[in-house]
């Protein structure tokens, strides 16, 4: 159901279709919108032990409840591409199931755009990968690719392709279907009367109105997981005419941090990648002008031995990450980040800002040091969305989307099993107004 809410996107890039058009027919608005695609087809978030491009193991009464459930809903929305998943179900490379992409999402849900690969993602279906380079396009066309994303080496794919289709083991009438798919698109999205896009609207990428609308989406997409070390004695929030704030962490003035992964770079960068606000930033921007502000990464023996701070904040998390490169059976804090909580905490009263793209680890222990943990997932570039909530200008609105396990020992978990027994369950989210959880 989360998922489900999340395929408004679609007619937030493409406009929303008029009363009566027909689902699983594609619709752009108009030149000022885009072509939108629902990804990754399908199941590519329920891989066994959560791993990349790995395998999806549940019957197809599973498959259509729980994966393509949300898939209705863009089509219902008129999405114009749909991308075929690097995953597989029950050992079935996506990229090469016809059952799922042309028997049930073709021909059972109506999809009347085109399918695309991903990446390379037909040269998947051999071992060495691309080995086979002809039975991989009769694989993926045959199946119902429409579209395949060559990166390198197109001469090569054109080249095969056209042998496939002169020697009928790829029927014309597959290319046919494939090239009418891409032409419905192409109409409906205009591109014949407009082949380049309206380059004027790029001033208006990253004006005020969109950073404050991304202000918005941090203040209210952070949980706050923990207020204080009793009930009754909330930490939060701040005081932001404190005398003197130290604050420290990796993550707490790194702009590539909190944007994490596909920023910039495929699996993001540190440090200040692009225009935007970092936490350290922030907390200067928003405290009184007589509050001293110490920054230190990583905060000195004689720096925690000082005891003129008011409160520290701590920001730690993960590094970027995209695809492979995020896979983890461990998933602690990383560049030691439980140490420098523990080291803060033990002498100075503590909130922790958690900057990761899902649940970490967080030791009994280590969470009883801490006077407030707030899970800020990945903010991206606008900072003041936290401050906003940290110093109480506004109220802390967001619920955890998964369930915080205890140890990974516990993974995967559902909600709806009956030893669901998670650090904080799915739903969670303390307000700074409130001693009860909203859940």
């Amino acid at each position: 159901e989360i998922v489900r809410k999340m395929t408004t996107i679609v007619s937030g890039l493409q406009g929303s279709p008029p009363k009566g058009h027909p689902s699983g027919y594609p619709f752009v608005a108009g030149r000022k919108n885009v072509i939108a695609c629902a990804k990754h087809f399908v199941g590519d978030g329920g891989t066994e032990k959560g791993i990349n491009e790995g395998n999806t193991i549940c019957s197809y009464e599973d498959l259509e409840r729980i994966h393509m459930a949300p898939y209705l809903d863009c089509l219902s929305q008129g999405v114009c591409t749909v991308m075929a998943s690097y995953s597989s179900w029950n050992g079935r490379k996506l990229h090469a199931d016809h059952f799922l992409l042309t028997e049930v999402l073709k021909d059972k849900l109506g999809f009347k755009g085109f399918v695309i690969s991903d990446w390379e993602g037909i040269d998947r279906l051999c071992e060495p990968m691309g080995a086979d380079y002809r039975f991989c396009i009769s694989s993926a066309i045959n199946a119902g690719i429409d579209m395949v994303m060559v990166p390198f080496g197109y001469q090569k794919y054109l080249q095969e392709l056209a042998h496939l289709v002169e020697s009928k083991e790829i029927p014309l009438s597959r290319i046919d279907d494939a090239v009418e798919r891409i032409l419905r698109v192409k109409f409906v999205a205009g591109i014949f009367e407009y082949p380049y896009s309206d380059r004027s609207l790029l001033d208006t990428v990253g004006c005020k109105l969109h950073r404050e609308l991304a202000q918005e989406a941090v203040r209210k997409s952070l949980v706050l997981l923990k207020n204080g070390k009793g009930l009754g004695n909330p930490f939060l929030p701040l005081d932001r005419n404190a005398k003197r704030i130290l604050v420290c962490g990796t993550h707490a003035d790194n702009l590539g941090f909190q944007c994490g992964g596909w920023t910039i770079a495929w699996h993001g960068l540190s440090g200040r990648i692009t225009i935007g606000t970092t936490i350290l930033d922030a907390i200067k921007l928003a405290v009184g002008e007589n509050t001293q502000v110490l920054y230190e990464e990583f905060p000195s023996p004689e720096t925690l031995e000082e005891e003129t701070f008011d409160y520290a904040i701590v920001a730690v998390g993960e590094a970027p990450y995209a695809e492979f490169t995020g896979d983890n059976s461990v998933l602690d804090i990383p560049f030691n980040g439980a140490s420098v909580i523990n080291a803060v905490a033990a002498k100075i009263p503590t909130l922790v800002i958690l900057v990761s793209g899902r649940p970490l680890v967080l030791e009994p222990w280590l969470l009883e040091k801490m006077d407030a943990l707030v899970a800020a997932f990945l903010p991206g570039s606008e900072g003041t969305g936290i401050t906003d909530v940290i110093f109480g200008d506004y109220e802390f609105e967001g619920r955890l989307p998964v369930t915080w396990f205890r140890s990974v020992s516990q993974l995967p978990m559902y909600s709806e099993q009956n030893s669901y027994d998670p650090l904080f369950p799915l739903g969670f989210g303390l307000k700074t107004s409130k001693a009860e959880p909203v859940n």
